[in-house]
């Protein structure tokens, strides 16, 4: 049995109405994190309220809306992190990159020498796209991927950061996805 981890779980997925793979995938590994006692909170990203971050000062020192504050107190109580969200053009969907900007604030995130705060904490990130994966992967060079695990993640000072990235999943048949399913039970059995 996995060691009892506080993890909190990330759906990026945009989509306020749910239904989609992404959905699927965190109902899984939530699944799995509650047969081996694992702490869980969920942060949907869709349900949240706040306004999008328009200027430098909103940034360093502007309010943080309420649903944020709580976001960052479930950010701030994990020891894993678990980000799930579909590849849009590229990189995340645009209302992640906003919660994004919102809840990694200087003074949560980095403190005010520039260094992370959140080190200590491991990262799974989970992202689904229409094209194949090691298409992705090796000739976009997960550019997106990248980003966010360096300068976002990497910044604040998480790590390790694992992934998975799970290509043609509008083609993907049955027993596929199954697959995908079980493994993400895995994951969330171990913690991981």
């Amino acid at each position: 049995m996995a060691q009892v981890k506080h993890i909190t779980l990330i759906q990026g997925h945009p989509d306020p109405q749910g239904g989609h793979f992404c959905h699927v995938l965190a109902d899984a590994y939530l699944r799995g994190a509650a047969q081996s006692g694992h702490a869980i909170q969920v942060i949907d990203v869709a349900q949240l309220e706040f306004p999008l971050l328009r200027s430098r000062a909103e940034f360093h020192g502007g309010p943080v809306p309420d649903d944020i504050a709580q976001a960052q107190s479930a950010l701030a109580g994990a020891e894993h992190l678990v980000f799930i969200y579909p590849i849009w053009m590229g990189t995340m969907p645009a209302l992640l990159k906003g919660f994004l900007e919102q809840a990694f604030r200087p003074g949560f995130a980095v403190n005010e020498l520039g260094k992370g705060v959140l080190k200590g904490k491991s990262a799974r990130i989970v992202v689904t796209m229409a094209m194949p994966a090691l298409i992705y992967r090796w000739y976009y060079r997960a550019h997106g991927l990248r980003s966010f695990e360096h300068n976002i993640l990497g910044f604040a000072g998480i790590g390790p950061m694992r992934e998975n990235l799970i290509g043609m999943v509008e083609g993907m048949n049955d027993a596929a996805r199954q697959k995908w399913v079980h493994k993400m039970e895995k994951q969330g059995r171990a913690g991981c």
